[in-house]
C-alpha cells in the first residue's frame, strides 16, 4: 500500500527547552511518522507548544485544567485528513523520561496517536476501542522500527 501524500506545518512555540526538542523532531521524521499513520491523504500542522498554552488549550476545548502530552484538533477525515497535532513538549519530555524512552520514541507515538484521533479512532469510547486503536499504533510504530509503546 503506497503512503498518503502529507501536506505538513510543523511549528515551534518560543520556550526554553525548544533547541532540544527541535532536534528530536526533523520535518522529514515528523512527516514519515504521522504518513505511516494516514488512511488518507492529509494537511496536518503539528506545534510543540509550553507547559501554559497546552493547559490552555486544553482547558479551553476540553475543560481539562493540566497540560496534555497532545491535543487533536480534527476538521476533515475524507477526502483529505485536516487536523491541528499540538503536543506539549514539558509533558511528552517528562513522559518519556519516566517511561525510559527517547524523547524521539515518544513524540513518533504520540503523533501517531494523534494522527488517528484525527481519523476517527477513540480510545475514550469503550475498552474494545482502546484495545483497538492501541493494536493499531503497536502495528505502525512497529513498521517504523520503532517498539510496543505500552
Amino acid at each position: 500500500m503506497a503512503l498518503a501524500d502529507l501536506s505538513l506545518s510543523l511549528q515551534f512555540a518560543r520556550f526554553r527547552e525548544v533547541a532540544r526538542h527541535r532536534a528530536a523532531l526533523p520535518r522529514h521524521r515528523v512527516a514519515r511518522w504521522i504518513r505511516h499513520a494516514l488512511e488518507a491523504d492529509g494537511e496536518i500542522t503539528v506545534r510543540i507548544v509550553d507547559a501554559e498554552e497546552g493547559q490552555q488549550l486544553n482547558r479551553e476545548f476540553r475543560g481539562k485544567d493540566y497540560a496534555t502530552n497532545v491535543l487533536t484538533f480534527d476538521y476533515a477525515q475524507r477526502p483529505v485528513v485536516m487536523a491541528d497535532l499540538v503536543l506539549c513538549a514539558p509533558v511528552v519530555a517528562r513522559e518519556a523520561k519516566e517511561q525510559r524512552k527517547t524523547l524521539a520514541a515518544h513524540y513518533a507515538h504520540l503523533l501517531v496517536h494523534g494522527t488517528l484521533h484525527a481519523q476517527g479512532w477513540d480510545h475514550e469510547t469503550g475498552e474494545a476501542d482502546a484495545e483497538a486503536m492501541e493494536a493499531r499504533e503497536i502495528e505502525i510504530l512497529a513498521g517504523l522500527g520503532i517498539k510496543n509503546p505500552y
